[in-house]
């Protein structure tokens, strides 16, 4: 079966939960998609396999704490979750739940993700079929 996690990070910044995927800002000395996989496992627990191309890259404005917008670029690369911590460094902060494919692409607001999930779920069933 193939399902999606997403988190919601709890802010006095976003009064409303915001569904994401964990995605961060790069690490100094971590390939990009060394540091996707450290980002899923500290935003939701979440251990497995990372592939090392992105499948697609989606555009957003991120509020800092002093109210500034920056615009942020997001490389998205597929993890297979292989297990799932019982305790993570952000877990208090954040709210996790998986999702169907279509459920997913639905709970997101950014559009370009939307489509990088609809992507994903093709590219998986895919894989699951062949």
């Amino acid at each position: 079966m193939t399902r999606f996690a997403a988190a919601a990070r709890h802010s006095v910044r976003l009064p409303a939960l915001s569904w994401v995927i964990p995605k961060g800002w790069p690490m100094k000395g971590r390939k990009p998609h060394a540091s996707a996989a450290r980002e899923a496992l500290e935003e939701a627990g979440l251990v497995g396999e990372v592939g090392k191309v992105p499948i697609g890259t989606y555009r957003y404005g991120k509020r800092l704490k002093s109210g500034e917008v920056v615009p942020c670029q997001v490389e998205v690369f597929p993890l297979e979750v292989k297990s799932q911590r019982k305790r993570w460094p952000e877990k208090g902060q954040r709210s996790l739940r998986w999702f169907d494919p279509a459920a997913a692409a639905a709970a997101v607001e950014e559009p370009e993700l939307k489509g990088i999930l609809w992507k994903a779920k093709l590219l998986l069933t895919t894989k699951d079929t062949a």
